[in-house]
């Protein structure tokens, strides 16, 4: 009897393995081909890109100095890429750095999806697990981060397995899984330092279990659980905080250290994301409020809205009170969701800007609940139309298949679409700037990109000297007849379209004579 038990749970367990590899081959492919794609049609970099990959080309002449700058997490992946690239070709391009960041970026976002799919295993079935990261796949604006040089993906590979472990952790009682934790939210911390807020959901998490201790982990596991998951963490973020001087990240320092609510004027300052920090004297329920109006948007834009009525249905139905949620599910996803809403307000309140990519993390951890709000709004729309004489057999699945069909529709105009094809005359005055000018000419641009793919010496026309002892002037602006306010005499190269499509802006490269 015995034996044909464990012959029974053998094969379930070869099953669920063997519906697990089908299910992540199926979503590896399909999001590798997408990535690939969008790396291949890629017309410009983010802006970002550009600083991380010239902070990578610095790393190894300048190493203390890029790690008190910025941390350095992303550009050291590009650095390790771009020396793996070099064994194979001795191209040391712009082009090459470029393909190699987003590279870099790509596979972190496969391993990730990975990590992800086992998540949303554990919180809510491999069924419902598929379904949401399929639906994160096709979602245009994640698929172009995941392809983009940026560090937002390298970031969630971290914080994702370190978010895994802590679940499995608190399940089975392993104390080690603890550590490991710590251990990715230490080197994701060095990628992005949000990335330390696994250290706040374990201790929380062990802290309670101290209290209250089960089965599975008595006390002194969880003692230990605690030392070595601070302990993981601190292997890797103590060299880091002391090499840069300081333990806060920068933002944070910033919020701290100044009482901007008090500021007689607004003081502007320009931040590496080019945005501009303000700080000014509304009152703090206002900016709070205008904060989770923002968020509230900008994950409405990440889930393209379609989807949107999805999450907030399935999120309501998960956490009811007749909930089938586990306790580990009912502890950790609300602490995430309400730390990371916590962050973005604080941001906002700091600096006056949430950004698509800054919530993608409740984005990609909510996504689960997704395929449960579907589900339940399926099964509306089949007992709906089953009334009457309409349909005699009612179908829910059908009706979930054509809620995700319709989502994919909704999608892929624009997840198809090349990332930044609107600045392609950017790239035109690339390829004339490098046709035509030489590695001693200074070049005064809107954008440092244009510089950057140029691989020339620029003067950002933004700034008050823009203009001084530069060669040739890139110029940005609506009428091509207003002539460029500088005292000296130029001579008008080329014109074109930024956006042939909207043909809105010109680009007018001038030589200065």
């Amino acid at each position: 009897m015995q034996v044909s038990i464990m012959v029974a749970t053998l094969e379930t367990k070869y099953k669920e393995h063997k519906d697990d590899v089908i299910n992540l081959v199926i979503l590896i492919l399909i999001a590798s081909v997408l990535g690939v794609y969008l790396i291949a049609t890629t017309v410009l970099i983010a802006k970002d890109g550009v600083y991380y990959i010239e902070r990578a080309q610095k790393l190894s002449s300048d190493p203390v100095g890029i790690i008190k700058g910025h941390p350095p997490g992303y550009p050291f992946l590009i650095f390790i890429a771009h020396k793996f690239v070099t064994l194979f070709t001795d191209n040391s391009s712009v082009l090459t750095w470029i393909y190699t960041a987003q590279s870099v970026t790509l596979l972190c976002r496969l391993i990730a999806l990975i990590v992800l799919y086992f998540i949303g295993k554990f919180l809510v079935g491999s069924t419902r697990s598929f379904w949401a990261i399929l639906i994160l796949i096709i979602l245009p604006y994640p698929a172009e981060f995941g392809s983009d040089a940026l560090r937002d993906w390298p970031h969630l590979l971290f914080l994702a397995a370190g978010f895994l472990l802590l679940l499995w952790g608190a399940k089975q009682g392993k104390w080690w899984m603890f550590g490991i934790a710590g251990l990715a939210g230490g080197l994701g911390h060095i990628i992005r330092p949000e990335c330390a807020q696994l250290v706040i959901y374990g201790v929380l998490w062990l802290l309670i279990r101290l209290f209250l201790p089960t089965n599975k982990m008595n006390r002194p596991k969880i003692v230990c659980a605690l030392f070595i998951l601070l302990l993981g963490f601190a292997m890797p973020t103590g060299p880091y905080m002391k090499v840069r001087g300081r333990i806060l990240p920068t933002k944070l320092d910033y919020l701290i250290s100044s009482s901007y609510e008090s500021q007689p004027q607004r003081v502007v300052k320009e931040d590496i994301d080019s945005h501009n920090v303000v700080y000014s004297t509304s009152s703090l329920p206002s900016k709070i409020a205008k904060a989770i109006y923002r968020l509230i948007e900008t994950i409405s834009d990440n889930l393209m809205y379609f989807f949107m009525p999805a999450l907030v249905i399935g999120i309501y139905s998960r956490f009811n009170k007749q909930s089938m949620a586990t306790d580990i599910e009912m502890f950790f996803v609300p602490v995430f969701i309400v730390l990371n809403v916590i962050i973005m307000i604080l941001l906002y309140c700091g600096y006056e800007y949430i950004e698509r990519r800054h919530c993608l993390s409740l984005v990609v951890c909510s996504i689960f609940y997704i395929p449960i709000g579907l589900q339940i709004s399926a099964d509306w729309l089949s007992s709906r139309f089953s009334k009457g004489r309409l349909v005699n057999n009612p179908n829910p699945q059908l009706w979930f298949i054509i809620l995700v069909a319709v989502g994919v529709g909704i999608c892929l105009p624009k997840l198809i679409r090349p990332i930044r094809i609107e600045k392609q005359g950017y790239r035109d005055a690339v390829k004339w700037l490098k046709e035509n000018t030489t590695q001693e000419d200074l070049i005064a641009v809107p954008d440092s990109r244009i510089g950057f793919y140029a691989e020339r010496d620029i003067s950002v026309s933004k700034s008050k000297n823009a203009f001084e002892g530069v060669d040739y002037i890139v110029s940005l602006g609506k009428d091509e007849s207003e002539p460029l306010k500088v005292d000296r005499v130029l001579q008008e190269k080329l014109s074109l379209w930024l956006d042939k499509r909207r043909k809105k802006y010109r680009l007018i490269i001038y030589e200065v004579l």
